[in-house]
């Protein structure tokens, strides 16, 4: 593949079907997305997304240059480092690091643009998150990993029950659709150059729940924090937050959205591991179950999905990589 002029180091990439490169030229460098796949959400869309998210002063990579033929487009690096990275320092201040977060994601949440210009000069229309499409995506959880761990015998009745619980706890979600969503805004996907946080990642934006953005911060399956963090973290972003928020509503919609969602991560790392022979995610899987037992544990809400996923999901399955 010929990306131009100088040098060029694959770096590394993440769950999707995207390649990426880093590329150095005249003292500057760039990172080069490649993705012959899906390349119109991960070329198109999330070019157009980063052009709003810039708008709205939230720093993300800008377009260098875009080969649309040739399946890639050229992006402003916006650093080596993840907050990930940074976050698992031993000596690192995780709140005032959060507190920072936080900010950015109350500006994300203050974006109103349904539409965006992509660099083919047509409109995106930024879709909305659905609730049918949140319990699709929770049923991966059936689809992917219960075949993997469950006799074949009992599949179908466990699936055709959670099934039904899972449509349940979707219509309990009481907020509505009308806040941008990043929709996958954890500290992996933050980068930090010279002390200036950066958004990537942003391809999947949608209007969804003031709420899931939240969840996928604090209940982020790929670091591991306290309880009393967690909590720190969500008091901080009501106090930060100056939009009125029905506190009672909200921490309903967040607790179903944090265990439907790692319901769905557990779908999805299955996938990857199974379908497409991604196994390093298969390690994440235990600590997505305490996410899901935290939430259950706390919340009557989920009386019924509790009794299920005891009954048929003991310790030795949720422990298990």
């Amino acid at each position: 593949m010929n990306f131009g002029k100088g040098k060029i180091i694959q770096v590394r990439g993440d769950a999707s079907f995207r390649k990426f490169y880093r590329k150095k030229f005249n003292n500057k460098r760039s990172i080069i997305i490649y993705s012959k796949k899906e390349k119109n959400k991960n070329l198109l869309n999330y070019e157009a997304i980063n052009k709003l998210l810039n708008k709205n002063k939230i720093s993300a990579p800008s377009l260098i240059l875009e080969n649309f033929r040739k399946n890639f487009i050229e992006v402003e690096d916006v650093g080596k480092k993840s907050v990930l990275d940074i976050l698992n320092k031993k000596n690192s201040s995780k709140i005032i690091i959060y507190n920072k977060i936080l900010k950015i994601l109350i500006k994300l949440q203050k974006i109103k643009s349904k539409k965006v210009k992509n660099f083919q000069n047509k409109f995106y229309k930024i879709p909305k998150y659905s609730k049918k499409l949140i319990f699709n995506e929770a049923n991966l959880f059936l689809d992917w990993y219960v075949p993997q761990v469950i006799n074949k015998n009992k599949i179908s009745i466990i699936k055709k029950d959670l099934k039904k619980i899972i449509a349940s706890l979707t219509k309990k979600i009481q907020l509505p659709n009308n806040t941008f969503v990043h929709r996958d805004f954890h500290v992996s996907n933050l980068m930090i150059d010279k002390k200036k946080f950066s958004v990537i990642d942003s391809q999947d934006a949608v209007y969804g729940n003031i709420a899931y953005d939240l969840v996928s911060l604090i209940d982020d399956v790929r670091i591991k924090t306290s309880k009393n963090l967690k909590k720190t973290i969500y008091k901080n972003y009501l106090y930060l937050n100056k939009k009125k928020i029905n506190n009672k509503k909200f921490k309903n919609d967040f607790d179903i959205l944090s265990v439907l969602r790692n319901l769905k991560v557990i779908g999805i790392f299955s996938r990857l591991a199974k379908r497409d022979n991604k196994k390093k995610y298969l390690k994440l899987i235990p600590y997505a179950w305490k996410l899901i037992e935290y939430r259950v544990d706390n919340n009557n809400l989920f009386v019924d999905l509790k009794k299920k996923l005891k009954d048929n999901f003991p310790n030795k399955i949720r422990i298990k990589k």
